[in-house]
């Protein structure tokens, strides 16, 4: 078989599995919440390389970019509609609560200089840490690169465009320490 060929052969070959893991994903992750079912999940996600700890809760429409760089410890809560990007890598450490349509976002595309094409200008790529027992409200977008400490508290609708200390709350956008837990 020819270099041309093989290449080819190898493209089709990613978009099928691609395409089979998307498919995977949109079946399994529209299931309700039931122990069973969270289970079942979280077995679909170690398949993949991921860590998944115990007891975590993974409510419909979640939608997790699986791998080896997604860690989620044990006892978190994933609400309806949470979008988690690991292509950087993300850690949730455990009892983090994950409010609905929340998107954590490992990567992001390159701004390219003016007159070069954004399409295919590629992507950048920074770990997000989430510390242990953080309550992050529903709405919110943590971009790549941000770690949020122990015990932080990110209000409803927050977009977390750099770390957040441990047991702070913030909110706006982009997100400010309004004040510590006391």
């Amino acid at each position: 078989m020819n270099l041309k060929l093989a290449g080819g052969v190898n493209r089709k070959l990613r978009r099928i599995l691609l395409v089979s893991y998307e498919a995977t994903m949109r079946i399994l992750f529209s299931l309700p919440r039931f122990r069973s079912l969270n289970w079942l999940k979280a077995a679909f996600l170690r398949m993949t390389g991921a860590r998944v700890g115990r007891r975590v809760i993974f409510y419909p429409g979640v939608w997790l970019e699986a791998g080896p760089l997604l860690a989620i410890g044990d006892d978190v809560d994933l609400a309806l509609g949470v979008v988690v990007t690991a292509g950087g890598g993300v850690s949730i450490g455990d009892r983090t609560l994950v409010g609905y349509r929340t998107q954590i976002l490992s990567s992001n595309h390159v701004v390219p200089p003016r007159g070069v094409r954004i399409f295919g200008a590629g992507h950048e790529r920074k770990p997000v840490v989430i510390g242990r027992d953080v309550w992050i409200g529903a709405n919110v977008v943590v971009l790549p690169g941000v770690e949020i400490g122990e015990g932080a508290v990110v209000a409803a609708s927050s977009v977390v465009t750099r770390s957040v200390p441990a047991y702070a709350i913030v909110a706006g956008n982009p997100a400010r320490v309004i004040r510590q837990r006391t």
